[in-house]
């Protein structure tokens, strides 16, 4: 696979690109393209704001995309569009990566991936509970990845019942958010959108009920350090911004499309870089 398609890119220049709606705050261009420039690949990712998924989706093999990434809000409803997908994206139930075989789309989740080898450059996952702050559709690629990783989650939600179904669906135990002080875990992981930008002053937890954690996760990316990890920081735990889980998505992604190992510091330096001059100004 290697050979082949890198051979393609020295030829000619091959699309890339991303399905969302909206797109103009992703970093993802700024951080494939910076990948491709250091690579060598004759390459570009187009973000395309998609209005009608079924003929974006048609124009994937019409106009030759090589790979797609998926966002907001198509990641659950692209897959009906697909001629296949892997067992990881099935069993979350969302796909943020399509690859175009000759024709032929198959769908990945590389979100979970990128959360697993981004937590386990901090701490070991084995054997570790991890208390899973959110029932959506991140939280589902982050349970996926715990379980995949040998740890034990607990859900961590206000709404009971959504949090009941998901922890009977992935074998595991819940918890209401309002008793988080009862919670035994080594690692907390919030995946809500709580604290993401514009609305950097909110956080899903109380600052007082941190001191209990070792570890704080947010996969929020944007702000670097939102209010959760600032509380946390302050509580003395160690924390870990979602930065890293972006980036490993983002590289995963990359090795799937070209078979090539992609520069992931370089890529992870970009995006800081654009996300820290974006907070100064």
């Amino acid at each position: 696979m290697e050979e082949r398609t890198l051979a393609v890119f020295e030829s000619e220049p091959i699309i890339f690109a991303l399905f969302g709606n909206p797109v103009g705050h992703s970093l993802s261009p700024l951080m494939h393209q910076a990948a491709y420039r250091e690579m060598g690949l004759n390459a570009v990712y187009v973000p395309f704001c998609v209005r009608d998924l079924e003929a974006a989706v048609r124009g994937i093999r019409g106009m030759d995309i090589r790979g797609v990434s998926v966002t907001i809000p198509f990641k659950e409803e692209v897959r009906k569009h697909l001629d296949e997908f892997e067992e990881g994206s099935g069993r979350i139930g969302a796909v943020n990566t399509v690859v175009n075989e000759g024709g032929r789309l198959r769908g990945y989740n590389t979100d979970w991936i990128g959360f697993v080898r981004d937590l386990k450059e901090w701490m070991p996952i084995q054997g570790r509970t991890f208390g899973v702050l959110g029932a959506g559709g991140a939280a589902r690629a982050v349970l996926f990845g715990i379980l995949s990783a040998g740890g034990k989650p607990v859900i961590l939600n206000r709404t009971a019942a959504r949090g009941e179904a998901l922890a009977k669906e992935f074998g595991c135990s819940f918890l209401p958010l309002s008793e988080i002080r009862a919670l035994e875990a080594d690692c907390l992981v919030n995946t809500t959108s709580a604290g993401m930008a514009p609305q950097v002053n909110r956080s899903p937890v109380e600052g007082r009920d941190l001191d209990k954690f070792t570890w704080v996760v947010d996969i929020v990316y944007n702000p670097l350090e939102t209010k959760l990890l600032q509380d946390a920081r302050m509580a003395g735990c160690h924390t870990g911004s979602g930065l890293g889980m972006f980036v490993h998505q983002g590289a995963e992604q990359i090795r799937l499309w070209t078979g090539a190992e992609p520069p992931v510091e370089s890529m992870k330096r970009a995006v800081r870089q654009r996300l820290e001059k974006n907070e100064k100004n």
